[in-house]
């Protein structure tokens, strides 16, 4: 039987990361096809990115591909993390409560606000000149 794979879609600001967990693996990872240290070369990314199995004992025992897209390093470490995260719990349904307390599960909402009309960003107000 050929390995099988469990898939998460992960995002964060204006990134999306497609993560796919292959099973009978190594604990390797590829990132937009470069190794996972690679991609995200900050010190910390990788591990941050790849909590959610450590917080469920599966260091080990995936594969990890991902595809991911759009915004900067930390949207892509955070949008990997969540994408992992939700494949883990399509895997496993009983580690949801775990991966919830280590809070991987959450979808951070937090995007940039558009600018305004009359403003210089989104809430900078031009200088105030009384004459």
């Amino acid at each position: 039987m050929a390995n099988q794979y469990y898939e998460g879609i992960g995002r964060r600001k204006r990134s999306t990361a497609r993560v796919r967990l292959w099973t009978g693996g190594n604990g390797s990872v590829v990132i937009n096809d470069k190794p996972g240290e690679d991609f995200l070369s900050r010190e910390g990314d990788l591990a941050l990115a790849t909590a959610p199995l450590r917080a469920v004992a599966q260091e080990a025992a995936y594969n990890i591909t991902v595809k991911v897209n759009g915004g900067g390093v930390t949207g892509q470490r955070d949008a990997i993390q969540l994408g992992i995260a939700r494949a883990l719990v399509e895997i496993e349904p009983e580690w949801r409560s775990t991966l919830r307390q280590g809070d991987f599960l959450s979808r951070d909402p937090r995007i940039k606000e558009r600018k305004k009309p009359g403003l210089k960003r989104a809430r900078k107000a031009p200088t105030y000149t009384k004459r």
